[in-house]
C-alpha cells in the first residue's frame, strides 16, 4: 500500500496550479482595468474640466454596480457555474474599458456621466470576479494549499499595480490618456477568449488524473463540487447575516477595502498634488507600494498556512496575520508628517505591505463557506467589503475639496485599518466552516 501511494504520489498531476496561473493573470486584468481611471485621472480631470468631487463621483461609479452585484452575482456563479460567469464577466468588463477612452470626445457633465456610465457598467461585468476565484480556489485545492493559492491570486492587485502603473503612465505620456483604456481593454478581450478555452473544472478538466482528484479531496478540496446549477435558498442567506464570524468577517473586510481603494482612486493624485511629482514620476514611484503589497500577500498567505503546518488552530493561523496586518497599516498617517520623497514612498510601501500581509479575507471566507453557497457568501462577503469602493473616493473626494489637504483622507484610511484589526480580534470568534441545517 504504502509503494502504491507513493507511485500514485509521484504520477499526480498538477493542473490545479495552471488554474491558479489563470487566476491570478484574469485578476491582474481585473485591478488594472480598475486601475485605469486612477492613472488616468490627473490628465482628464484638466482636458475634460472636471474637479475633485466630479472625479470622486466617476471613481465611485464602479463601486455602486459592483457592490450591488455582488450577491446576485454570487447566486449565478452557485447556478451556472464559474467558467461560463466568470468568462462572460471578463469579456463584458474589457469592452467597457475600452470604450472609456472615447469619453475624450466629450467635456464637462457630458463627459462626467458617460464615465460614470462606462465605469458603472465595468463594475456588472467584474462583479462575480472574486468571488468566482474563491470558489474556483475551494474547489481546486486542499486546505493546506489553500491559504497559499488565495493570496497568490489576492495578491494579483498589488501585481497588478507594480507592472502596469508605469507601463500605464508611459502610453499616457506618449500616446494620450485615452490609449491607456484601448490598450488594457484589448488585452481582456483576448484574455476572455483563452479562458472559455483552457479553465474547466477539476472532474471535467482532460489533463486531471485520478491521483490529483484524490490529493484534492482527501486534503479538504471540494474537487467534486458540481460547477453546474445549485439550488439557493434564502434562508440560508438569513443564516449567515445572523452569524457573529460572517458578520465580524464582512466587517473586517470593508475596512481592509478602504485602504485598498486609496490607493486604487486617489494615490496617484496624491503623489502628483500632494507631493509634487510629475504623472510618469507618480506612475513609477506608484508601483513601489504596489510591489510590497504583492510581497505581503505572498508572505501572509504563506505565513498562515505554515502556522497550520506547525499544528495551529484554523482561528489562530489565519487570524493572527490577519491581525497584524491592519495593526501595520496604519502606518499610513505617518505620511502627513514627511516631506522627503524617498520616506514618503517608505511609509506607504510599509502600509500596502501591511495590507497585503493581512488581506487573508478569501482564504477566511473559502475555509468557512457553507458548501451550499461558496458562490453566494463569497459574493455577501465581497458586497459588504465593496460598499468601501463606494465611500472611501466620495469621502475622500469631499475631504480634498473643503479641506485643500489629503491629511484627513489620511488619517480616515488609517483609522479604518485599525477598526478591522479590532473586529477580527474581538468579533469573530473561531474560524470553521459553517454548517447549515436548515429544511
Amino acid at each position: 500500500m504504502n509503494i502504491a501511494a507513493a507511485a500514485n504520489d509521484v504520477t499526480k498531476t498538477n493542473v490545479r496550479y495552471f488554474i491558479l496561473l489563470m487566476l491570478f493573470i484574469v485578476t491582474t486584468m481585473n485591478y488594472v482595468d480598475r486601475a485605469t481611471l486612477s492613472m488616468a485621472a490627473p490628465a482628464m480631470r484638466k482636458d475634460l474640466g472636471l474637479d475633485a468631487v466630479a472625479m470622486g463621483v466617476a471613481f465611485s461609479a464602479f463601486g455602486w454596480s459592483y457592490t450591488a452585484l455582488q450577491i446576485p452575482g454570487g447566486w449565478m456563479l452557485d447556478r451556472y457555474g464559474s467558467r461560463i460567469v466568470y468568462g462572460i464577466g471578463l469579456l463584458l468588463w474589457s469592452l467597457f474599458t475600452f470604450l472609456q477612452g472615447a469619453v475624450g470626445f466629450f467635456t464637462g457633465l457630458t463627459a462626467l456621466w458617460m464615465l460614470f456610465a462606462l465605469r458603472f457598467l465595468m463594475g456588472v461585468g467584474e462583479a462575480p470576479a472574486f468571488p468566482a476565484n474563491s470558489r474556483i480556489t475551494a474547489m481546486w485545492f486542499p486546505n493546506h494549499e489553500r491559504g497559499r493559492a488565495a493570496a497568490i491570486f489576492n495578491s494579483a492587485q498589488y501585481f497588478a499595480l507594480a507592472a502596469f502603473n508605469p507601463l500605464m503612465g508611459y502610453i499616457l505620456v506618449a500616446f494620450g490618456w485615452e490609449a491607456v483604456f484601448y490598450s488594457m481593454g484589448l488585452i481582456g478581450v483576448a484574455l476572455s477568449f483563452y479562458w472559455f478555452k483552457v479553465v474547466r473544472d477539476p472532474r471535467t478538466h482532460p489533463k486531471v488524473n485520478q491521483a490529483e482528484l484524490d490529493f484534492i479531496q482527501t486534503g479538504g478540496g471540494l474537487a467534486n463540487l458540481s460547477d453546474k446549477k445549485a439550488e439557493v435558498k434564502w434562508s440560508y442567506v438569513k443564516a449567515l447575516l445572523t452569524n457573529r464570524m460572517m458578520l465580524g468577517v464582512y466587517l473586517g473586510q470593508f475596512c481592509l477595502n478602504t485602504i485598498t481603494w486609496f490607493f486604487l482612486t486617489w494615490f496617484p493624485t496624491f503623489l502628483v498634488q500632494a507631493k509634487g511629482m510629475s504623472i510618469l514620476k507618480a506612475g513609477i514611484i506608484a508601483s513601489v507600494p504596489a510591489i510590497c503589497g504583492f510581497a505581503g500577500g505572498l508572505l501572509g498567505g504563506i505565513f498562515s498556512d505554515w502556522l497550520l503546518k506547525k499544528g495551529k488552530s484554523m482561528t489562530f493561523a489565519r487570524k493572527t496575520p490577519i491581525i497584524i496586518g491592519l495593526v501595520m497599516s496604519g502606518s499610513i498617517i505617518l505620511a502627513n508628517y514627511v516631506t522627503v520623497e524617498w520616506v514618503v514612498v517608505g511609509v506607504m510601501s510599509l502600509a500596502f505591505f501591511a495590507k497585503g500581509f493581512g488581506a487573508l479575507g478569501w482564504v477566511v471566507i473559502t475555509d468557512t463557506s457553507p458548501k451550499e453557497m461558496l458562490g453566494m457568501n463569497g459574493g455577501m462577503f465581497n458586497f459588504c467589503g465593496n460598499i468601501a469602493s463606494i465611500v472611501t473616493p466620495l469621502v475622500i473626494g469631499y475631504i480634498l475639496q473643503s479641506t485643500g489637504s489629503f491629511n484627513g483622507a489620511l488619517i480616515f484610511v488609517g483609522v479604518m485599518g485599525m477598526l478591522g484589526a479590532m473586529s477580527y480580534l474581538f468579533i469573530v470568534p473561531e474560524i470553521k466552516r459553517v454548517e447549515l441545517n436548515i429544511k
